[in-house]
């Protein structure tokens, strides 16, 4: 990724660092990532995006490694975390985003698409269901409870982040690697997640996220997607339901889906060429 540029705005009140490649003139396409990553979560498919034609943008979040984490659990409100997407396209100019998200950046790539469906053009969303859904779920369904016991965790203030912390951040390597396919994540790629959960408040503003969705108020009535939207799901996810994905997809005037079988929550780790393919494919459109 010898490629990659490296770049700071000031959005929504708060600093963002972000990875690009890609030509200046190029289309633009945003890339979210989700829990426990930042941007180099997708490093199978900047150079692949880039390469196919496209402007490739890959913010760390809010919370994340480099970027601004401002205190208190609000701060991580959904309708912040995508005004935050927003923004950053402003600065770069770009009325209507293609966006992909996965995990968490996925959740803010769903409400973009509930709240401010004109910025967009397209939506991929990896591995996660619509908030609403999700939060549904979380409570009413067995299995996705279950699935999701460590969010209930996460109610509790200090102690998830003292866990994570422990042992050179043992708990969060162990979870990655124990929940996708085996050799998926390297020895190289945990130094420098590692540097990464290291930046001073990281880890509580990644918790604060989950806080926050727990706390929100959602609509009652499901939203309706207008967005052209493709959903992708690796069928082996450990954190999620493929239940979720489909009832998700049911809310979407024009989506289509990419089940991947014997793929994890990680699947663009795990399954890049099929992936990427799918991504070039659906964004080009």
């Amino acid at each position: 990724m010898d490629d990659i540029r490296f770049g700071r705005a000031q959005v929504n009140g708060i600093d963002i660092h972000y990875a690009e490649a890609g030509a200046p003139d190029a289309p633009p396409v945003f890339l979210l990532h989700g829990f426990p990553e930042f941007w180099a979560g997708w490093r199978a498919q900047i150079p692949a995006l880039a390469a196919a034609g496209f402007r490739v943008i890959a913010p760390d979040q809010r919370g994340y490694n480099l970027s601004g984490k401002p205190r208190g659990v609000a701060a991580y409100d959904l309708d912040e975390l995508a005004a935050d997407v927003a923004a950053l396209a402003d600065h770069f100019g770009i009325a209507r985003l293609k966006l992909v998200g996965h995990d968490w950046g996925a959740s803010v790539a769903w409400w973009l698409a509930t709240t401010m469906p004109d910025r967009l053009e397209r939506v991929v969303v990896i591995n996660a269901p619509h908030p609403v859904l999700w939060l549904k779920a979380m409570r009413e369904d067995k299995k996705q409870k279950r699935k999701s016991w460590y969010v209930q965790m996460f109610r509790l203030p200090w102690l998830p982040e003292a866990m994570m912390r422990a042992r050179n951040f043992r708990g969060l390597a162990d979870g990655l690697v124990q929940s996708s396919r085996p050799g998926t994540f390297r020895d190289s790629d945990f130094k420098e997640y590692r540097r990464a959960w290291s930046q001073p408040g990281a880890l509580t503003a990644a918790v604060n996220w989950y806080r926050a969705l727990l706390k929100k108020r959602m609509p009652e009535a499901l939203p309706w997607i207008k967005t052209p939207l493709l959903l992708i799901w690796g069928v082996e996810d450990r954190f999620g339901e493929k239940s979720g994905g489909e009832a998700s997809l049911a809310l979407c005037e024009n989506g289509r889906s990419l089940f991947v079988e014997r793929a994890t929550h990680w699947v663009h780790h795990e399954e890049p060429a099929l992936v990427n393919a799918a991504l070039i494919d659906f964004l080009r459109g």
